[in-house]
């Protein structure tokens, strides 16, 4: 699908129901989320892509900030009918929040899982681990700062226990670490107009994740008047990790809006 400018990797939408929007973060692409499709699929039409410039998706021309992943992602719950129900896993849950503060009629509800919105909540340590992995790939080591960030965010070791196909495809999408990082906006978020959203809208937390990511969820969610929701269990991937609990979430949020409507 040709979306401002650029052409983006849709897949086909499953099942049936109001529509749901699959937004991913950094370094993986629309089959991250495989493991939770399928469920979701019984009570929604669910829609999966790949962000701009990741894997199947075209970067388009000129720079690649957030707010070019929010137009695009309101051009494309435009196109598929709106409104939609986002859910997204760290930048992608940074860039649903915003599109719902931004565009809430075309927003039934959100849910937010651990946003890495660092220029809400500051973390110098968590700065640091995100500095050294942007230098490396700068420098050239795209397998190795891929490695790193991952064992930062899901635990050493982890990286080795990734399916190969996961790892090919992080190392692949490195650089759009490089350009998230350049953005000076990737870490901010308009907390008055998030607030101002009344839909459903949950931002969510693993108690297996780095303590900076719950922090910064918990954070978030003060700031807009609303209360963090843990999955008990997860990491910073729970699509992966525990997907039967988030589609169980995901549900819970999300249906009490088709019930009022």
């Amino acid at each position: 699908m040709r979306v401002n400018g650029a052409e983006l990797h849709v897949e086909p939408p499953a099942g049936a129901g109001e529509l749901l929007v699959l937004v991913h973060g950094g370094w993986t692409d629309h089959t991250t989320w495989d493991a939770v499709a399928g469920p979701l699929a019984r009570s929604f039409r669910v829609v999966r892509y790949d962000r701009r410039g990741h894997s199947r998706s075209a970067y388009g021309p000129g720079p690649s900030p957030r707010r070019r992943d929010e137009d695009d992602l309101e051009a494309l719950v435009e196109a598929l009918g709106a409104p939609a129900h986002l859910v997204g896993t760290s930048y992608g849950a940074s860039i649903s929040l915003s599109l719902a503060g931004r565009r809430p009629e075309l927003v039934s509800s959100v849910v937010a899982h651990e946003p890495p919105l660092l220029g809400v909540a500051p973390d110098a340590a968590a700065e640091a681990m995100l500095r050294g992995v942007q230098d490396q790939l700068a420098g050239g080591g795209h397998e190795a700062g891929t490695r790193r960030f991952f064992e930062a965010i899901l635990g050493p070791g982890a990286w080795d226990v990734l399916p190969e196909a996961l790892q090919r495809t992080a190392v692949g999408n490195a650089q759009t670490f490089i350009d998230l990082r350049e953005d000076a906006a990737w870490g901010a978020l308009d907390l008055a107009a998030v607030a101002r959203y009344d839909g459903p809208l949950a931002i969510t937390y693993g108690d297996a994740s780095p303590a900076w990511l719950p922090r910064t969820a918990q954070a978030v969610a003060a700031a807009i008047g609303r209360t963090a929701r843990v999955i008990p269990g997860a990491g910073h991937a729970p699509h992966l990790t525990t997907p039967d609990a988030l589609v169980a979430l995901i549900e819970d949020v999300c249906a009490p809006w088709a019930a009022a409507a």
